[in-house]
């Protein structure tokens, strides 16, 4: 699995974390390594083993100068190719030092790695999000301290949504005044429908909407770590990655955007509040302050009110206790899947069949940036309406088009 994950440009850390030329390097732990984060002087982001090839001393420590990482200790210095690019010791020796480093782009907000062989290094992401301008996004990552695929799994259970977020509907304002508000509440019981496309799988989750209406909500998985959230009424449209950290912790990156106006003051006042899909966080970390190590601050009182339906404030904190208290990673032998976690078995399966796959020469999915431009939808449709047809109609390919929301 690692192996393929490698075949896609992962997603590293926030170009705000090496927001200037020169500045402090970044430790980065990403798909088991541990790494460093660097912008040079030329302004190039550059990713690089965090440890020195002389005697193993960490470059974290290092000098950030001259378009290089001097390590603090014996003065070697490498580039972002992880070139020893001066060795004062023995300078002649120097061309034939190199440490392991990875190639990084920039794109929406986010410094990206390409982590396989160069061969077989994709094009660019071409996420809706990643190309509107900058003021049209907001981008967060969170800590999340389970195993990649049991987060990114909440991504794609829509079914949740009527239960732990009923309360927190109408009040969050990145979700309030949505007319869909009132069809997920009154319906707990989405029946699914799944179609396989070149991006990953098109998720399809019906509820009753009105008396000659189902309402659909429409999610995008794009492998194989990408989710497109069923926006809400007149909100921002949502999006995450689940990018493992290791096998027991990962990233949850959360997106908020418009493909067609900036975002408002308000809007960003919110997230940076923690509003939405966003969080607050222990100061000075990525770390959420509502964590296991405090039961997430779970409120009681607040549960029993009815104010919170599980007593835990906020969306992605909501769904992030409940799969941080499986286990760091889920004994999926002890699950009993019912027909609503149908998406969930579709993506394990394509999961385990391009990794498998992958072993026999077979090229995986949705590497191609043009795959990705797909868009999910939250709409009402005539019951006799196929809702597959309408949406190889409507979203993919047509990202100019209306945003179909309610």
């Amino acid at each position: 699995m690692g192996n393929l994950l490698r075949l896609y440009w992962v997603p590293i850390l926030l170009s705000s974390e090496i927001a200037e030329a020169d500045c402090s390097p970044i430790r980065v732990e990403i798909l088991g390594e541990k790494l460093l984060a660097f912008r040079d002087s030329n302004g190039r982001p550059g990713l690089i083993d965090e440890f020195c090839a002389h005697r193993g001393a960490s470059l974290f420590f290092g000098r950030n100068e001259e378009c290089g990482i001097r390590c603090a200790f014996h003065g070697w210095k490498y580039d972002i190719n992880g070139q020893c690019v001066e060795l004062p010791s023995q300078p002649d020796i120097a061309p034939r030092i190199r440490i392991k480093s990875y190639a990084c782009i920039e794109r929406g907000d986010v410094v990206w790695a390409y982590m396989g062989p160069e061969e077989k290094r994709p094009v660019p992401p071409e996420l809706e999000w990643c190309i509107v301008p900058q003021a049209h996004r907001y981008v967060s990552k969170r800590l999340q301290e389970c195993n990649y695929l049991q987060a990114m799994e909440g991504g794609i259970d829509t079914t949740h949504a009527s239960w732990v977020h009923r309360h927190e509907l109408d009040i969050d304002p990145m979700h309030k005044f949505a007319k869909a508000n009132r069809y997920i509440k009154a319906d707990q019981s989405a029946v699914f429908e799944i179609d396989k496309s070149a991006s990953g799988l098109t998720i399809f989750g019906r509820r009753n909407g009105e008396a000659n209406s189902y309402y659909w909500r429409i999610t995008q998985w794009i492998f194989p770590w990408f989710t497109l959230i069923p926006p809400f009424g007149p909100h921002p449209l949502g999006a995450h990655i689940w990018v493992p950290i290791n096998d027991e912790n990962c990233w949850a990156w959360s997106v908020n955007f418009y493909p067609d106006k900036p975002l408002s003051d308000e809007e960003r006042r919110a997230m940076d509040e923690g509003k939405g899909i966003h969080v607050r966080y222990m100061p000075g970390t990525f770390r959420p302050l509502a964590n296991k190590d405090n039961d997430y601050l779970i409120d009681r009182k607040a549960q029993k009110e009815r104010r919170t339906f599980s007593g835990i404030e906020g969306f992605s904190m909501q769904d992030a206790s409940l799969q941080e208290s499986m286990g760091p990673i889920q004994d999926r032998s002890r699950e009993h899947l019912v027909p609503t976690d149908k998406a969930i078995v579709f993506a394990r399966r394509m999961l385990l069949d391009a990794a498998r796959g992958l072993t026999n020469g077979v090229e995986p999915p949705a590497r191609d940036g043009a795959e990705q431009r797909v868009r999910a939808a939250s709409v009402l449709l005539e019951r006799m309406v196929d809702a597959r047809t309408w949406a190889s109609e409507h979203l993919s390919e047509h990202l100019g088009n209306e945003v179909y929301t309610v």
